[in-house]
């Protein structure tokens, strides 16, 4: 049994716009609400023609505006390109417009370029390193004001914002493992280091306030269709858009082409890319998530998929969430993520 969720990067497809993106995501969101997911994430990225989600917290308000119980939130917000205090102050503002419905993932990669980086921070003397403090503060930020607390976050203190750790190596699971928080592994672009985060997460985890277990979520790639063909055929478009990034040609997600034939070099990028993936039929990505999930013994999954034909995306998760419905009775989150 297996909690699943949405990881949705509001792309932006060739000959469409940012507002065609969001209308497209929000559709999304409805749908998956309606389909059983329990969590419909976005994620921040900066100067990236195919992603319309840099304003995160902007595009969580207009996703949960328009749905009505689907947990929304940040997968993640990219907290060294931000003042703890403006993050608690933004998501006390959600949490207080759409109650107990606001998640909190947390990332400490820029989430762009390195000159995009230097843009929105002005400068990049501030130490990465210091992360771990960031979030402390911002979790303080939270708590009931103490006595004399000359800094507040109005909206924020005294809301019960459920706060994850994101990463894609070891770093984030040690670090949630610290702090007694529930972990997000982006194994949906970055596989090579999932296990072994699984592994130090999970052996190392201290109990909080927060969370008396732990608890992990893995994200996945899947792209479903009715036969393994079609699947093959959409999942081309993701490929293009990894391949152009990773050569310095980044663009708006492109259509799939059926003559597409890469050569050794890209072929193992994305065989590096997609290595938790689940792409295919129905049985077939019935049988890879049921190997994800026994490998991992996953918490909860979070979808992510890139389709560039809108009704096809639609199609892809319906058919995810037929799958994991029948293995998700009973599983809850413990702690902060239950909230």
């Amino acid at each position: 049994m297996v909690a699943f969720s949405l990881l949705d990067l509001s792309p932006i497809v060739e000959g469409a716009d940012a507002s065609r993106a969001f209308r497209c995501s929000l559709d999304l969101a409805r749908h998956a609400e309606r389909w059983g997911y329990r969590r419909f994430w976005l994620a921040e990225h900066h100067g990236m023609p195919g992603v319309a989600s840099a304003a995160t917290a902007v595009v969580i308000g207009h996703i949960a505006g328009g749905t009505d119980s689907i947990r929304v939130g940040a997968g993640g917000i990219m907290l060294p390109n931000h003042s703890p205090l403006v993050i608690a102050e933004q998501f006390g503002t959600l949490e207080s417009l759409y109650p107990g419905r606001i998640d909190l993932g947390l990332g400490r990669a820029p989430g762009t370029d390195p000159v995009t980086a230097q843009a929105l921070r002005r400068t990049l003397e501030s130490d990465v390193d210091a992360f771990p403090q960031d979030v402390i503060e911002l979790m303080d930020y939270f708590r009931p004001p103490a006595p004399g607390q000359r800094v507040l976050a109005v909206p924020g203190a005294g809301l019960e914002i459920p706060v994850w750790i994101l990463g894609s190596s070891l770093y984030g699971a040690h670090l949630a493992a610290a702090l007694g928080l529930p972990f997000a592994f982006a194994s949906h672009f970055a596989p090579a280091y999932l296990l072994r985060a699984l592994e130090a997460y999970r052996s190392e985890f201290r109990p909080s306030a927060e969370l008396q277990r732990p608890y992990a979520m893995v994200g996945v790639t899947a792209i479903a269709a009715d036969t393994d063909e079609q699947a093959a055929l959409l999942a081309t478009s993701l490929e293009q858009a990894v391949v152009n990034l990773r050569t310095g040609r980044p663009g708006r997600l492109p259509p799939p082409r059926a003559d597409l034939r890469w050569g050794p070099h890209e072929r193992a990028v994305l065989d590096e890319f997609l290595g938790c993936s689940a792409i295919g039929s129905p049985a077939t990505v019935r049988a890879r998530l049921a190997s994800i999930v026994e490998r991992t013994q996953a918490d909860e999954l979070i979808i992510a998929s890139q389709v560039f034909e809108h009704a096809a995306r639609l199609r892809s998760h319906e058919i995810v969430a037929d799958v994991l419905r029948e293995r998700s009775e009973g599983r809850q989150p413990a702690g902060a993520s239950a909230r």
